[in-house]
């Protein structure tokens, strides 16, 4: 049977699906959801410290006394109020915004595809760190454009390198139409970008009149309880803000929003009414009210303690359990460690292997456009209790020396590893399932 034969409508496909691809944590969810599976994989935050009956109790009275208004047709940028309230919420990181420039979306993957949709032509090309978010990968592929990885460190984007991309782009013909950045408690790599760099980094895209997209979901989320400045407080013509109350409030709920510059967002509504015609009103509405009659503020600070308590535990598991030469970032925030194995592993092929101990990470190649990525992964703090992401650690490292074993049996090489795979034997499940 030939592969036309399977999907008859394969040649009147249009030719950007070729670049659309599954999610790396997606695909993981049916596995590394089985109550058997520690999961260190998705970044799912921890609900259960949400006060669910008052929330219940608010979701009923929204539909008893608004419902005709919650249950109708909205408006294509979303509601006034909770455009002023994000206003609000921006503010703690310096940012001075009208509501007229924010375009609420159906969570901020929905903004990502939009300010795609507006920028990018096939062969375009957006500046991302390496690594970068796996969600903004398959976005930026699904629209054709090409992503040009830049170096970070502990301190983020490193902006000589920033300048010697652009340099090299434009000098090859490229034309680079915005650079793509998580600059607080990076996902995945855990790092956040110092102050001086938001700073310089700026300069440089407004100098060289590329947009910076600052894509900010964890920015409440240090572990200090100190809210870093954003690059958009000091720079409102040339940066777009993402935001989403999914770290914040309810993943659910799907609710984010974009703060853009006055002509950017006109065409951002537009596109927002194409492609879905208004964001849900009963959820803007039901985030809204959460903002407005519950002390959000509090409970946010509460998911920084718990989410700390978790870091620690990931970190002096780590420590105490990881292979020699192994290393990690030490997040200030977030939900993210990134880690990098010694020489001769490959998070990839090991997938299946760790998923058989039972448990799931996510690989770093789903983190890069160009195929790196091999020796390392992403493990996420945010959902298993402390005790479950010690337990999760121990079994990864079994895995770990389980490989070593084999690569010392091979010669302890990388070029040994494609013979190991092959001569796994049939009950080896294949990583394309997971």
């Amino acid at each position: 049977m030939t592969g036309n034969s399977l999907d008859r409508h394969m040649p009147l496909y249009a030719q950007r699906t070729a670049g659309m691809r599954a999610s790396a944590v997606r695909s993981l969810f049916a596995v590394a959801n089985r109550p058997e599976v520690v999961s260190l994989a998705g970044g799912m935050p921890y609900l259960q410290s949400l006060p669910l009956e008052s929330v219940a109790a608010e979701a009923a009275q929204l539909i008893a006394q608004d419902g005709l208004t919650a249950l109708q047709y909205g408006s294509g940028q979303g509601i006034l109020e909770l455009r002023e309230q994000i206003c609000q919420v921006m503010a703690l990181e310096g940012i001075t915004a009208h509501p007229d420039d924010v375009t609420v979306t159906v969570g901020s993957q929905m903004a990502l595809d939009l300010v795609t949709r507006i920028f990018c032509d096939p062969g375009d090309v957006i500046l991302a760190e390496a690594p970068s978010y796996v969600g903004a990968l398959t976005t930026f592929a699904s629209y054709q454009a090409k992503v040009v990885h830049i170096e970070m460190d502990s301190d983020g984007l490193i902006p000589s390198a920033v300048s010697a991309a652009i340099e090299s782009v434009r000098a090859a013909g490229g034309r680079i139409k915005f650079l793509y950045t998580i600059p607080n408690f990076h996902n995945p790599a855990g790092v956040t970008m110092s102050d001086a760099r938001r700073q310089e980094l700026a300069k440089i895209c407004r100098e060289a009149n590329i947009p910076i997209l600052e894509d900010n979901p964890y920015g409440l989320l240090g572990f200090d309880d100190k809210i870093r400045r954003s690059i958009r407080a000091d720079d409102a013509e040339n940066v777009i803000y993402l935001g989403s109350f999914s770290k914040t409030f309810a993943p659910g709920l799907r609710v984010g929003w974009v703060l853009a510059p006055h002509a950017v967002r006109e065409k951002l509504v537009l596109a927002n009414e194409s492609a879905t015609l208004n964001p849900p009103v009963f959820n803007q509405m039901m985030v809204s009210r959460y903002l407005a009659n519950f002390d959000w503020q509090s409970q946010v600070k509460a998911y920084r303690h718990t989410y700390a308590e978790r870091r620690d535990a990931m970190i002096q598991a780590l420590e105490t359990h990881m292979p020699e030469g192994t290393t990690w970032t030490n997040p200030e925030g977030g939900f993210f460690v990134w880690v990098t194995l010694p020489e001769g592993f490959d998070t990839a092929a090991m997938l299946p292997r760790a998923v058989t101990a039972r448990v799931a990470y996510v690989p770093g190649t789903a983190f890069y456009a160009d195929g790196l990525g091999s020796r390392q992964m992403r493990l996420s703090f945010c959902f298993p209790t402390p005790e479950r992401i010690v337990e999760g650690i121990r079994r990864l490292a079994t895995v770990l020396d389980n490989e070593l074993d084999v690569m010392r049996t091979f010669g302890a090489t990388t070029a040994a590893l494609p013979a190991y795979k092959a001569n796994r034997g049939p009950s080896s499940p294949s990583p394309d399932i997971y």
